[in-house]
């Protein structure tokens, strides 16, 4: 009903127009002119701010042509023509003003339609990080664990067993990381939400990645922002996961939270992989937003994220943040 009625105001607004100037020209009483006036103001208001671009040009057009013109007649039959025109222009000014301001309110809904489709364009990116961050983690732990188990299954049963209880492990894990999504999907919609892991849940990542090694100092940690938790606990997830990818057979795994003059340092390092231990996983080319999506997420919380190889051939990722009471480095 409401879009039906938005869709009349510019042909109201060309009718009565086209009787404006026409009561005009057949020299209708003034006071029932100016009494045409009002609605005639409130159309132009409403079609500036509801109608389609070109409906709303051609009946704006023609009712601030109504307005203005239609004391012409009369001060032309006692006056002169600049007379005429300067009355014309007289009146031309609350036209003008109600579409201005007809047109204000278009914009303000405009730039709020915008900002909405922003928010869930962000929203969007930020599910898509969740999901390549946590949860491909906790896929890749799968496949490799799978790998493991397929090549231990005839010689060691006891090891086939250990990797599916560690498949079993990742796979809640995996789960866990979905309905943290499904939640914020909830949040964007009114409903409950769960908060996002940090670098409490570290150990515990840890110990679910074989050969992982873990050296935190707790008061470090507490004098990470949240933002930075968080951050830091992804920088964790994602450098892990290129170690499954990339790195499969490394022997050694170390990751460390410490603090590094005035910050706090996440660092993860990997010895180098022996050759041809990359497998079925490491060829797999299409990653997610990785490292160079996270550097963005860690700058945005006052640190800076570097990544590269060691002189032994391995590999070290490391994220500092500032320390809370500091100001960025």
């Amino acid at each position: 009903m409401t879009v039906s009625l938005r869709a009349a105001y510019a042909p109201l607004l060309t009718a009565a127009a086209v009787v404006g100037i026409a009561a005009a020209l057949l020299r209708v009483p003034p006071s029932w002119l100016l009494l045409w006036e009002g609605p005639l103001l409130l159309l132009l208001a409403l079609v500036a701010r509801w109608s389609p671009v070109r409906s709303a040009a051609v009946a704006g057009t023609l009712g601030v042509a109504a307005v203005a013109l239609w004391p012409v007649p009369l001060v032309w039959e006692s006056g002169s023509w600049l007379e005429a025109c300067g009355a014309a222009a007289f009146w031309a000014l609350p036209a003008l003003g109600a579409v201005l301001a007809g047109g204000y309110l278009r914009r303000q809904a405009g730039l709020t339609r915008q900002a909405v489709r922003d928010a869930r364009r962000d929203q969007q990116l930020e599910l898509a990080r969740d999901l390549h961050d946590f949860v491909a983690h906790d896929v890749s732990a799968i496949v490799v664990q799978a790998q493991a188990a397929r090549f231990v299954a005839a010689q060691d049963p006891g090891q086939a067993v250990r990797a599916l209880e560690r498949i079993e492990t990742a796979g809640l894990s995996a789960l866990a990381s979905m309905d943290r999504t499904v939640h914020a999907l909830q949040e964007a919609a009114g409903g409950p939400t769960t908060p996002v892991p940090g670098l409490a849940q570290l150990p515990e990542l840890v110990e679910r990645f074989e050969g992982g090694a873990l050296d935190a100092d707790p008061e470090a940690v507490q004098e990470l922002s949240r933002e930075a938790d968080t951050t830091a606990y992804r920088v964790a997830v994602e450098a892990l996961t290129n170690v499954r990818r990339h790195a499969p057979g490394a022997a050694v795994v170390q990751v460390a939270v410490r603090r590094a003059g005035p910050g706090i340092e996440l660092s993860v390092v990997n010895s180098a992989a022996p050759r041809g231990a990359g497998g079925l996983l490491a060829r797999r080319r299409r990653g997610g937003t990785g490292l160079a999506g996270l550097r963005g997420r860690v700058e945005a919380a006052g640190g800076r994220l570097q990544a590269g190889a060691d002189a032994d051939g391995g590999w070290r990722v490391s994220a500092v943040f500032p320390a809370e009471g500091h100001p960025p480095g």
